[in-house]
């Protein structure tokens, strides 16, 4: 069984930086893509970025592109997001996961997921 665990979360100020990683164990991350979903209080789960297992693809939400970027580490079993410029709308538990069949913008093509790390952006 898969363990999804995702570090990197923090209080960071408007037009900050942050670098979530999501480090898996128990299973190969190689031979999956993954992808990163965040959920706002009192707003529904929503899918922000993914990678193909490669990481030649990825793909983005509209509302995040251009500014976060996906990537993986097989060698390393770790897979990132990269946040610049951010904003207070993207303030949300992050979590990354385990893709099986579907659309990668499709909470419910993902089979394993970790706990989730806090990012909040706040003057």
């Amino acid at each position: 069984q898969v363990q999804l665990v995702e570090s990197g979360g923090a209080l960071v100020q408007p037009g900050g930086s942050l670098r979530l990683s999501c480090a898996a164990s128990g299973r190969t991350l190689s031979s999956y893509p993954m992808g990163w979903f965040r959920q706002a209080p009192g707003k529904e789960r929503e899918f922000v970025a993914a990678i193909s297992v490669n990481g030649r693809s990825t793909y983005y939400s509209n509302s995040v592109q251009g500014r976060f970027t996906i990537s993986r580490d097989n060698a390393k079993n770790t897979v990132y997001l990269q946040m610049n410029s951010l904003e207070p709308e993207d303030t949300a538990v992050y979590y990354c996961a385990l893709k099986g069949s579907g659309n990668y913008n499709d909470e419910y093509a993902y089979d394993d997921w970790g706990q989730g790390t806090q990012v909040t952006v706040s003057s």
